[in-house]
């Protein structure tokens, strides 16, 4: 069985996305003649460029916490460019697809990583010729008078042809009503669409329900995003593999009991805050805050001496003020 269908198998059989690397990496060599085996297991022993290429996004795609879902769909998108290049070695009709996105969600569970992701897949395997990423939001795309909003628009699509135009929060651009700008800026992104067919890729990502009532703004916006996607808000358990993650990427450790009382912390801000929580996004903050507490707890603990090394690195309870 070579990697490709190991591949596809193992996903039919609910394995989770996670283990499709590990099976591309050890593909058994395909049967052969006893003159031509030693051969051909020489041959399968180098992984093709896709299956490299598909580890190498594996390793992206593992780091992230969660986001099963996502993993799965980055696959499916890899496994059709893989096939569709073979339909056209084989001969056979292999017709572009649109590829624009929508990403739902809660701020911070990773919807601008997993772009950025999708963009390096897609430059690798041909998709987009420069495989950059444009973020945007409404105020880079909405002017102050008549027509200055299509030109503003129109500029940015051009500096994103070749890679992927992110629009964030893509949902204010229809807040306003007829008459509010934003709707010349819809409009304009629809036709871009067409003019540009294949040659950029849109994504607009937003909490959900304000996201799918954006896309109702304009009868031609659901037809054309093919791939709608959630991100569902992070556990707690993740939360906090999440903190630990960012710590140690800074060379710094979380003491147990300032684990427990970031979890603690974490169960009412999620259950009794008014705003939407921030995921991710307000995990970050905490650390860097808690970072910021333990310099100014050792500057004053060490006042004539410096700390030790793994007193440097310890993030203890009271420096999560929370």
């Amino acid at each position: 069985m070579n990697g490709r269908v190991a591949a596809a198998s193992g996903r039919e059989e609910g394995r989770p996305s996670r283990q499709i690397n590990i099976v591309l990496r050890n593909q058994e060599p395909p049967a052969a003649a006893n003159g031509e085996r030693e051969q051909a297991g020489t041959q399968a022993a180098k992984p093709s460029g896709h299956s490299v290429l598909f580890q190498e996004l594996s390793k992206e795609l593992d780091a992230l916490v969660g986001l099963e879902n996502i993993k799965e769909l980055v696959f499916e998108i890899y496994a059709l460019l893989q096939i569709a290049q073979m339909r056209n070695d084989a001969g056979l009709v292999s017709g572009a697809q649109a590829y624009h996105m929508v990403f739902k969600g809660n701020p911070g569970t990773g919807k601008t990583t997993v772009a950025r992701i999708v963009a390096k897949l897609f430059s690798r395997m041909g998709v987009l010729s420069k495989g950059h990423l444009i973020e945007v939001e409404r105020a880079d795309l909405v002017g102050e008078y008549i027509g200055h909003t299509a030109q503003k628009t129109r500029d940015l699509v051009k500096k994103a042809l070749g890679g992927i135009l992110f629009i964030d929060e893509a949902y204010s651009l229809a807040r306003g009503g007829d008459k509010d700008f934003g709707k010349e800026a819809i409009d304009t992104l629809v036709k871009a669409m067409e003019d540009h067919r294949n040659q950029f890729v849109l994504i607009l990502a937003g909490y959900s329900g304000e996201i799918d009532y954006f896309l109702m703004s304009n009868p031609g916006l659901p037809s054309r995003f093919p791939i709608q996607v959630e991100f569902p808000d992070y556990t707690i358990d993740q939360l906090l593999q999440i903190a630990e993650l960012m710590a140690k990427e800074r060379d710094y450790i979380l003491m147990p009991q300032a684990i427990l009382k970031l979890k603690q912390h974490l169960l009412l801000e999620k259950t009794e805050s008014l705003h939407a929580f921030s995921n991710a996004r307000y995990i970050r903050n905490a650390i860097e805050k808690a970072l910021r507490a333990q310099a100014v707890r050792l500057l004053n603990q060490y006042e004539n001496s410096s700390p030790g090394k793994q007193e440097l690195m310890t993030l203890r309870t009271e420096d999560f003020k929370l």
